[in-house]
């Protein structure tokens, strides 16, 4: 009958097994020595040696003519071990044996003498699966055994053994077994089994078995029922999983972000049988390898390949900036989480690939305080579509402009709207010789500040003598009613600063009393305009205004709604503005 590869080519010495030396020394001296354990402990991953050396140490204890801590495997003790017919070493599988009756069974068969063997070898495999009636059955035993006893516990798991177990076994920690080992054992199975194996085919297996020599010889089996000269393409095609030629497609798709052939590449290969969940681990792979060779000047020890495809990794890994591979990265690993509990895979799959070549800028990362200021300028716009106040953003310096010198006299409106007070202004002229004795302080106690004021502050006049710009007709050269050029100025706007062209969409504008009304319903706009410390809107509001017309007018901002002055408000706050409003006018009169 035909015998499996990984049965077949089982270790029958400690030199055999490949990728734990640390472990097979340790048990080559103490044999070597006579210094024998009563209880041994083996705990790692699946496929990693772990029943292998227990076979051996078994066999090794009980040889007639060990060698140098290993059995001679001629003697009869040998040969009836490696054939099973040997009734002292027993090998017990606890996931099925896992009860207190069982444990209590071994313990009274332990009592009785070896029949041909020198020691009676317990080997219990999967020992974290008895219950913990069993544990605590074996316990007394696994201490203190009959001199001619010997306990072997293999697991996968050993955060479920109790302590006490723990303490009275010898431990020996089965690493992974690297990539370079089991090809290494590969192509000495295929020259064993007169077969052909190339090197990129030997690599993926090495990959594809994640530490584990059983995995890989099942893989490498599964291979040879296709064809006894194993490629790439006969590995890939047997496991279900993309080569790595696919790989690279991949990557240079998303890197041009080129949509239509990453999706093309996804239903090549879902209809060729490819695995999802397979697909995507190596995708994961793949990344790895190219972070590696874009971080690692020398990668050839951390990435398992041939000569040829380490150049590949290194020219991919140059299409690409190291934020972005990493951020495709975490991209895969969450489409890993939801593949789990999808209920179509492929549309997952190509949602994850899409968003690959869309997220970032292809081989560039935004810097990361881009997209700070991007996250800021899109709170603000967020805030001013709600109509609330925000805050300007803040503009380069302005040069001031110098506008016509006002009327001698203002209007009663004038008076009673106010002028709004303004940072390092200058101090407005003064009405008598008393006034401006007084100090600064005086004055500004005397004029409180008006509560939103619905005119914004007209700039201070051009000092006689002084050079500037030239005069531009003023207030009285624009007629009464709707002013028609509103529209072209809004869009003049637009041109250069977007999100002021924004709060002006929805406004309308016409003359009153010789000053520019602008009606708006966004109390917004009146903040962005007046409470702007640099006055960089009402700069360029009123250089647009220029621009059009020609001409120099006054703003008024009313908010519909709030300063409608045909709509008589009774409400408290209203009552404090009014009483303010009174007050400054007294003070002016």
């Amino acid at each position: 009958m035909y015998r499996a590869l990984y049965r077949k080519w089982r270790p029958q010495t400690f030199d055999d097994v490949y990728g734990q030396p640390h472990v097979t020394r340790t048990l080559k001296n103490e044999l070597a020595t006579g210094r024998i354990s009563h209880a041994y402990l083996f705990t790692g991953s699946r496929g990693t040696g772990k029943t292998s050396c227990a076979k051996i140490l078994a066999k090794a204890v009980n040889c007639l003519h060990p060698a140098d801590g290993n059995p001679c495997n001629e003697c009869e003790i040998c040969k009836s071990i490696d054939n099973g017919s040997i009734l002292d070493v027993i090998e017990i599988d606890a996931a099925s044996n896992n009860g207190v009756d069982n444990i209590r069974d071994l313990r009274e068969e332990a009592n009785f003498l070896p029949a041909s063997a020198k020691y009676r070898v317990y080997i219990i495999d999967e020992v974290h699966m008895l219950s913990t009636g069993a544990f605590n059955a074996l316990l007394k035993t696994l201490e203190e055994p009959p001199a001619h006893v010997i306990f072997i516990l293999a697991t996968t798991d050993l955060q479920k053994l109790p302590a006490t177990i723990l303490s009275r076994c010898q431990r020996f920690d089965f690493k992974r077994i690297s990539a370079d080992e089991i090809v290494r054992r590969l192509k000495v199975v295929a020259e064993g089994e007169g077969v052909t194996i190339n090197d990129e085919a030997a690599s993926l297996i090495a990959n594809l078995a994640e530490g584990g020599m059983r995995d890989a010889l099942s893989i490498m089996d599964r291979c040879l029922s296709v064809t006894e000269n194993i490629d790439e393409n006969t590995v890939s095609d047997v496991s279900g999983i993309a080569n790595t030629s696919y790989m690279f497609r991949f990557s240079d798709c998303i890197a041009r972000r080129d949509y239509t052939s990453v999706l093309g590449l996804v239903d090549e290969l879902y209809n060729g049988f490819c695995d999802v969940d397979r697909i995507c681990s190596r995708l994961a792979d793949h990344f790895r390898n190219l972070m590696v060779a874009l971080s690692v000047h020398n990668c050839k020890d951390l990435i398992i390949c041939s000569e040829n495809e380490l150049e590949l990794y290194r020219a991919e890994a140059k299409k690409f900036k190291l934020g972005k591979i990493l951020e495709c990265i975490d991209i895969i690993g969450e489409t890993s989480k939801t593949l789990k509990s999808a209920a179509d895979k492929r549309i997952i799959f190509e949602a994850s690939v899409i968003k690959m070549c869309s997220s970032g800028s292809g081989s560039a990362v935004i810097p990361s305080d881009f997209e700070e200021r991007i996250s800021a300028l899109e709170d603000k716009l967020n805030l001013i579509l709600q109509g609330a106040a925000v805050q300007p953003v803040q503009a380069a310096p302005v040069k001031p402009e110098i506008s016509a010198a006002p009327s001698e006299e203002k209007s009663k409106d004038e008076a009673s709207a106010g002028d709004k007070p303004e940072e390092n202004a200058a101090p407005a002229p003064h009405t008598n010789a008393e006034e401006a004795s007084q100090p600064a302080s005086k004055q500004e106690e005397r004029a409180p500040k008006p509560i939103n004021p619905p005119v914004v502050t007209e700039r201070p006049a051009q000092a006689e003598g002084e050079k500037g710009e030239p005069e531009v007709p003023v207030l009285s050269d624009f007629s009464e009613g709707p002013f028609t050029d509103w529209p072209e100025i809004v869009e003049r706007i637009g041109t250069k600063d977007i999100v002021f062209y924004g709060l002006l969409s929805d406004t309308s504008a016409f003359v009153k009393d010789g000053k520019l009304v602008i009606k708006t319903a966004n109390p917004a706009l009146y903040d962005f305009i007046v409470k702007d410390a640099e006055r960089a809107h009402y700069k360029e509001l009123k250089s647009a205004i220029l621009n059009i017309t020609g001409k120099d007018i006054k703003l008024v901002i009313n908010t519909v709604g709030e300063r409608d002055d045909d709509k008589k408000d009774d409400s408290p706050l209203a009552q404090i503005k009014e009483k303010i409003r009174n007050f400054k006018s007294e003070e002016g009169e």
